[in-house]
């Protein structure tokens, strides 16, 4: 008996020119019957470290009695020269967060996969307060499960406070032990309710670490402490069909 919790995030690989590149996390979330794959920005595109992918792939499971059988789905990144991807800004700048549209009709008939929906974004900000337990689903340095094809959790708290924007930007800080290769990940608190398929709320996409430029790297150790973007920004990019920015 899996948790369905498990079953919401798939690992991203990066692809230019059918050579691989980076390796991360992504996760499921429906709107409207419409089925969207969420990672961060940078992972399908990041100016400054030159990361310039043309495709990623994902991992399907297909058998649920058998999470051993699993396929890829090989998704293009850009169409007529376009990117498919939806991104977002707010009065913060740029947020790293992208969602790609998934056509249900390329992918297998027996596909097992669980999603978020709107109905798992935290409402009321002020009911999560700082220290609150979080768990950070996802893919660190690639590691996973690879017999059964599943990701692993890493235990957060909520490290900054819930509904305030991090220094003006929509954010906030998870203290967590993370890694590359979780950038995408959801970012989950179990609901107050406990009850329902997935009680879980979604609260942010994981990013990635935060660090002080100045700090000594002989004397001082890394703040452990990470970005996750506010998972409300997925009702913005999951809207109705419009033009990517």
């Amino acid at each position: 008996m899996i948790e369905p919790l498990l079953l919401t995030t798939t690992r991203v690989l990066t692809f230019a020119q059918h050579g691989p590149l980076t390796a991360a996390s992504g996760f499921f979330f429906e709107r409207d019957g419409r089925l969207f794959l969420v990672t961060s920005r940078h992972v399908l595109i990041d100016a400054p470290s030159g990361h310039f992918p043309d495709r990623i792939e994902i991992e399907l499971h297909v058998d649920a009695q058998n999470l051993t059988r699993s396929t890829r789905l090989s998704l293009l990144l850009y169409r007529a020269g376009k990117a498919v991807w939806r991104q977002g800004s707010d009065a913060g700048g740029e947020i790293d967060m992208a969602v790609i549209e998934l056509d249900r009709s390329v992918m297998p008939d027996t596909v097992v996969l669980e999603c978020f929906t709107a109905a798992h974004l935290q409402g009321r900000l002020e009911e999560i307060e700082v220290g609150t337990s979080v768990l950070i689903v996802g893919f660190p340095l690639g590691f996973h499960d690879t017999l059964h094809h599943l990701p692993v959790v890493r235990q957060a708290i909520i490290a900054s406070s819930f509904g305030l924007r991090f220094q003006g930007h929509g954010y906030f800080l998870t203290d967590a032990r993370t890694h590359r290769g979780t950038s995408g990940a959801p970012v989950v608190t179990r609901s107050s309710n406990g009850a329902g398929h997935l009680p879980w709320k979604l609260l942010g996409v994981h990013s990635a670490g935060m660090d002080m430029g100045d700090r000594d790297l002989r004397l001082d150790e890394s703040l452990g402490l990470n970005c996750a973007w506010y998972a409300d920004m997925l009702l913005t990019l999951t809207g109705a069909p419009q033009d990517l920015q």
